[in-house]
């Protein structure tokens, strides 16, 4: 069986590698996306990433029953979209929530996610290897559409 995911990343991290780098890093996303698809030979990625609400939610509505798996890291959108939260909820296909930073050592308000209650597990502060732990989770723990 051929395993399909697709990662949606929400605003501002495109910007990764300049942007804060004390906080997210200083490798891009796309230099990060290149070694997990060398990593995983065996999924097949699609990756989309958009500063704006709606088309996340989009590709959301999109993805559902396309994919086996969303890893989404809807970034500050996770903390003020209840639409994007919906979307999760309304959807099959199961979702992994990502976070490259510990959102719970970061501001108050970086601590409430109206997406988590809706997604098959949440992971944060372990860099881009949050990604890989979300595509472990797919791989291992057996939860693919």
């Amino acid at each position: 069986m051929k395993i399909e995911i697709i990662i949606i990343n929400g605003p501002n991290l495109n910007l990764l590698g300049s942007r804060e780098p004390n906080i997210y890093g200083d490798n891009s996303f796309e230099n990060y996306y290149k070694s997990l698809q060398l990593k995983y030979p065996n999924i097949l990625f699609t990756y989309f990433q958009s500063n704006h609400e709606g088309e996340i939610i989009d590709k959301l509505q999109q993805s559902d029953n396309n994919f086996n798996g969303i890893i989404l890291n809807a970034a500050a959108y996770t903390h003020t979209s209840i639409a994007i939260g919906d979307t999760v909820a309304a959807i099959k296909t199961p979702v992994v929530e990502v976070h490259i930073s510990n959102i719970f050592k970061r501001e108050k308000f970086r601590q409430k996610s109206y997406i988590a209650p809706h997604c098959l597990g949440s992971i944060s502060g372990f860099g881009l290897s949050s990604y890989t732990l979300a595509v472990e989770s797919f791989v291992n723990l057996k939860h693919l559409k």
